[in-house]
């Protein structure tokens, strides 16, 4: 029992650094920046469940708030964080969680992790765009405008990808007993 919860530990760790390399894959559209770094997210949430999905999540954000250059262009520090981004890097913790809680609750289906990561994808972008108009000082509208809008449409894209793709590999990893 011993040795399988540490090899998960060693796979969250290479999930949050699976999540690293997506972040530095970008647009920088102001005020916040469209990176893979959601999609790195909702494929770690589907293939490791509730329990090691957030903990590679939670290690992510963790490096780079104690300065290890993980977020979008190479950012760190708990600066980023407390700005007006950091909202949606907070946010990606009870996303992850609440992806795998609802597939280790439901099923580990392509039809149920669509489901999970689509609503995962609000989970972020309300969080996030709350904080961005707390931070930002913005009003409500300029919020959801700059920071929900223009990601709308491209992360559900990415949820029912990551869903689909997720599964697959969850599936072909418990077969192979990697995890």
């Amino acid at each position: 029992m011993r040795n399988k919860r540490l090899k998960m530990m060693i796979i969250a760790a290479l999930f949050a650094a699976i999540i690293a390399v997506a972040a530095q894959i970008m647009i920088n559209i102001p005020p916040v920046p469209f990176t893979l770094m959601t999609i790195a997210v909702m494929l770690t949430a589907t293939i490791l469940g509730a329990k090691y999905g957030t903990l590679a999540v939670t290690v992510y954000v963790l490096m780079g708030g104690i300065g290890i250059p993980v977020f979008a262009g190479m950012k760190d520090g708990f600066g980023i964080i407390l700005g007006p981004t950091g909202g949606y890097l907070v946010a990606i913790i009870p996303a992850a969680l609440f992806v795998g809680w609802y597939l280790d609750t439901f099923q580990y289906s392509k039809i149920q992790a669509i489901i999970a990561n689509i609503l995962a994808v609000f989970i972020i972008l309300v969080l996030g765009s709350i904080w961005l108009k707390v931070a930002a000082e913005l009003p409500w509208g300029a919020a959801f405008k700059g920071g929900m809008l223009p990601f709308v449409l491209p992360d559900l894209a990415k949820a029912v990808v990551a869903a689909l793709i997720g599964i697959i590999i969850r599936t072909r990893l418990v077969a192979a007993k990697l995890i």
